[in-house]
C-alpha cells in the first residue's frame, strides 16, 4: 500500500505539578485554544479541550508523524511558558512531570468529548486522584502509587 493512513484518538490527562489550584477561570478559555495551537502545528488537532483548577484533559487526533511523547513534551513545555506570562504570581506554575494517554475508539469519540466537556461537574463529587486511578483501572494500567504524583 503506497499510503500511510491512520485515525487514532487520544484522551490526554495531566495535572498541574502537585495538582496546585494555578489555572483560572478568566483565562482558561485562552490556555485551551493555545494548546489546541499547539497541537495542530504537530499534525494532531484538538477534538477539545477543557481543564479545571489542577488538572487538564485533551481528546486529539494524533498525527501520524508523530509520538505521544512527542506532543506530551510540546504541548505542556509550550502551554507551561505561556501560563507564566498571564501573572507574575504563576512564576513557579509547572505542569506534573507525567501524563495519562488513554486511546479511544472513532465510536467512542463523542462519548469522550461529553466527558471532557463535564469536567467541572464531575469534580464536585470526585477528586483528580480518584479520577486519574479509575482511568488507570478502567484502561489496565498497572501503576505503583508511590510514582504516579508529583
Amino acid at each position: 500500500m503506497p499510503q500511510s493512513l491512520a485515525n487514532i484518538y487520544i484522551h490526554l490527562i495531566f495535572s498541574t505539578k502537585e495538582r496546585v489550584p494555578y489555572l483560572a477561570d478568566k483565562w482558561r478559555p485562552d490556555l485551551h485554544a493555545y494548546m489546541a495551537t499547539v497541537l495542530a502545528n504537530l499534525n494532531s488537532p484538538a477534538v477539545l479541550i477543557n481543564s479545571v483548577e489542577d488538572h487538564a484533559h485533551i481528546l486529539f487526533n494524533m498525527g501520524r508523524t508523530v509520538t505521544l511523547a512527542q506532543v506530551v513534551e510540546d504541548v505542556k513545555k509550550s502551554s507551561s511558558k505561556w501560563v507564566k506570562t498571564q501573572s507574575s504570581k504563576l512564576a513557579r506554575f509547572a505542569w506534573q512531570a507525567g501524563y495519562g494517554g488513554f486511546s479511544v475508539s472513532a465510536s467512542k469519540v463523542s462519548t469522550v468529548t461529553n466527558y471532557v466537556r463535564k469536567q467541572e461537574e464531575h469534580h464536585r463529587v470526585k477528586s483528580f486522584q480518584e479520577e486519574f486511578r479509575a482511568f488507570l483501572t478502567k484502561h489496565k494500567i498497572e501503576f505503583n502509587e508511590r510514582y504516579v504524583w508529583d
